[in-house]
């Protein structure tokens, strides 16, 4: 006997549109590669800017952990899991660099000197307060998240290099500002909470406002002055290399000179960023995308993160030398390749 079908049965659609779906899934489905490494380095910046409660509060959980090992003798204790914490977080740090990785730039001096009071106080494990005191590149403009600003991450590295240790980071950057208006707030937010150290950004926006480079000079020589008195190490940071500073090139090359020449008349330290961002782009063929914002001027999370990276790497070397015996005097700085 011969049967007809002319409607197929609700089940055997639901079979052919699973099939349908299956066929399609590679096409339809799939993020771009793009947009998974995106999403990736996005995700291991929220686990790599974990905060210092996250990897040293014991008692995170407490209850919960207590009734497990009195239940199970075997299970790792408070402590046991507190390290595993703070050694996934460091994992998890460096994955942002998966996709860039932060070199050390070669032929670019490191010129932030050898910072003796802040790499003593961590050397003994004391208390350190360092304040990050700038304009909008300090503050974080071009970050995705505030955890992802520059002093957020050097905060989180040197928290796990020093996970014992009370490490204050506080975010003084104001965008828009420059040395005359800083200046107003020098005391009140810096020199009154009497920091360990001091990272002060500067010039960016003296270049962008063709400020009298005279002035500029002379401001940033007084607030140098006030803070190595109240006895903070400081380093000074040059403008950024990005499009808006580099189209006017004879005012970035004579505020990177100035910073440059106060650095050595007042034996402060200074972070040379505007040829490490150079590096970046000429000898390690970074496109200026990479970490560079759409507005040509402020670094992107990449960008603050290796700038936060190398940043502590320095204040890391200073603590080695501290602890090998090498005390070299605040008034000395040290140049040495980065």
């Amino acid at each position: 006997m011969r049967f007809a079908f002319p409607f197929c049965s609700r089940a055997g659609l639901s079979l052919r549109a699973a099939a349908v779906l299956v066929l399609l899934a590679p096409l339809s489905v799939a993020p771009s590669r793009a947009q998974t490494g995106q999403a990736d380095q996005h995700a291991a910046l929220s686990s790599g800017a974990a905060t210092k409660s996250d990897a040293a509060r014991p008692d995170a959980g407490k209850p919960a952990t207590m009734a497990a090992d009195a239940a199970n003798p075997q299970q790792p204790g408070i402590a046991s899991q507190a390290l595993d914490k703070v050694k996934q977080v460091a994992r998890s740090a460096s994955d942002i660099f998966h996709r860039v990785p932060c070199h050390q730039p070669t032929g670019v001096p490191n010129t932030t000197g050898s910072l003796p009071h802040v790499a003593a106080k961590l050397a003994a494990g004391k208390p350190v307060v360092i304040i990050a005191f700038g304009s909008s590149s300090t503050q974080g403009y071009g970050s995705s998240a505030p955890e992802f600003t520059y002093p957020n991450r050097l905060a989180a590295q040197l928290r796990r290099q020093y996970p014992s240790a009370d490490i204050t980071v506080l975010n003084r950057g104001k965008g828009g500002e420059d040395a005359p208006e800083m200046m107003k707030r020098l005391q009140t937010e810096v020199i009154d909470m009497h920091p360990d150290m001091v990272i002060w950004q500067v010039g960016t926006n003296a270049v962008l406002r063709n400020l009298d480079p005279v002035e500029t000079a002379k401001q940033v020589e007084d607030g140098v002055a006030r803070i190595q008195a109240d006895g903070a190490d400081l380093v000074l940071v040059d403008p950024q290399y990005s499009p808006r500073v580099t189209e006017r090139p004879e005012s970035a090359r004579g505020m990177v000179k100035l910073l440059g020449r106060i650095a050595t008349l007042r034996h402060v330290g200074i972070f040379p960023r505007f040829e490490v961002m150079r590096d970046w782009h000429e000898k390690q063929a970074i496109p200026i995308n990479d970490f560079v914002i759409a507005d040509g001027l402020h670094m992107n999370d990449w960008g603050y993160a290796c700038f936060a990276q190398l940043l502590g790497d320095d204040i890391i070397r200073s603590v080695g030398a501290i602890k090998i015996g090498v005390n070299v005097p605040s008034d000395v700085r040290t140049y040495r390749p980065m």
